[in-house]
């Protein structure tokens, strides 16, 4: 949609300000460069539940009643900027978990460090919703959870899911509308992510939790459920984290990241942010004064928006929510046992 297009449709202009800031802002494309499948990715299970296409430029993960699939980035990264278009499955998808996320939980089991979109599907009619979170040194029991609705549905067309994480800043991107920016500091301590991390994407049952607690499940009679990757980007500094003496000079990678288009957000990207977190943000941890009386400190508290949450963390005008012990939750992420909150419930 042309921007100035916008500006003729007799709407409210509230609306208008925030559709346009939208479309204005993902027509200003990043400047990526993408790679093939091969050059990137490995299987991670799912065996042909994971259907790569004929010219290698894209991946289908399916789930049925057997198995989910998964990939994973055939190397790990010090920082990185991580990225692909998505498509996620469509109709009845209560029960399901879409994930594109990295994690290091395979090596440091105990102690790993993850950043995490997680797409959660729901009875047919119904939006998906997700969440973005994020752990540091294994901080499993201090979730940092936040959970959106999207102003597009999913399933209709590809969108493309970004993470940046550097030395100094995280933000998770929804086209190039920044939608989250966590910035490091020292308070934060070992809780922000610094080890280096796998790029994984998933698909699998996680009908115990993700649809209203755990009220709808997974209806097979819809299998298979599908979803669509394409368009890969990864950047950063490939590193192993066991070897004594790293084989990769990470100086100049992690200065194209901190100089990309992506690492600063512009003020008109600020501004959509802020659009977005008003009208789509229904859950933050921030707010929870419950679960946590003091906020972590990476929490920046904006007065006007703390006004609008409960001291649950969930917006005012709808829905409770309580604490449970969260499930064994995909192949290949490791088990989080301790007690978090689902504010759909």
């Amino acid at each position: 949609m042309d921007c100035l297009f916008c500006w003729s449709l007799s709407k409210p202009l509230y609306l208008l300000l925030f559709f346009c800031s939208f479309s204005c802002i993902a027509n200003a494309a990043f400047n990526l460069s993408t790679i093939s499948f091969d050059e990137g990715y490995s299987p991670l299970f799912g065996d042909g539940n994971l259907v790569r296409s004929p010219n290698g430029r894209s991946a289908r993960l399916l789930l049925d009643r057997f198995t989910g699939a998964g990939f994973i980035s055939s190397k790990m990264y010090k920082y990185g900027f991580f990225s692909a278009n998505v498509k996620l499955p469509g109709d009845y998808t209560a029960g399901l978990c879409v994930a594109f996320y990295t994690s290091n939980g395979d090596v440091f089991e105990k102690n790993h460090d993850e950043l995490d979109f997680e797409f959660l599907g729901n009875t047919e009619g119904k939006p998906w919703r997700f969440q973005t979170n994020l752990y540091g040194n294994g901080s499993t029991h201090r979730g940092r959870e936040e959970r959106y609705r999207l102003w597009f549905d999913p399933s209709k067309e590809f969108h493309r899911y970004s993470i940046l994480w550097t030395a100094k800043k995280i933000i998770f991107y929804i086209d190039d509308v920044p939608i989250r920016e966590v910035i490091r500091n020292k308070e934060m301590g070992g809780e922000y992510p610094s080890k280096p991390m796998s790029l994984y994407a998933t698909i699998w049952d996680a009908s115990s939790w993700a649809t209203s607690g755990g009220k709808y499940k997974v209806n097979y009679k819809y299998a298979p459920f599908v979803s669509e990757f394409k368009d890969f980007v990864l950047e950063g500094c490939p590193s192993d984290p066991i070897e004594e003496f790293p084989s990769f000079d990470c100086h100049e990678s992690d200065a194209r990241l901190e100089t990309a288009d992506y690492a600063a957000i512009t003020r008109r990207q600020r501004s959509s942010m802020r659009r977005f977190r008003q009208r789509y943000m229904y859950y933050s941890y921030c707010y929870d004064s419950l679960r946590y009386p003091v906020p972590p400190p990476e929490c920046v508290v904006i007065p006007a928006e703390k006004d609008r949450f409960r001291d649950t963390g969930r917006l005012k005008f709808g829905g409770s929510h309580q604490g449970r012990k969260r499930r064994s939750r995909r192949r290949g992420r490791i088990q989080v046992s301790s007690t978090e909150y689902d504010p759909d419930v």
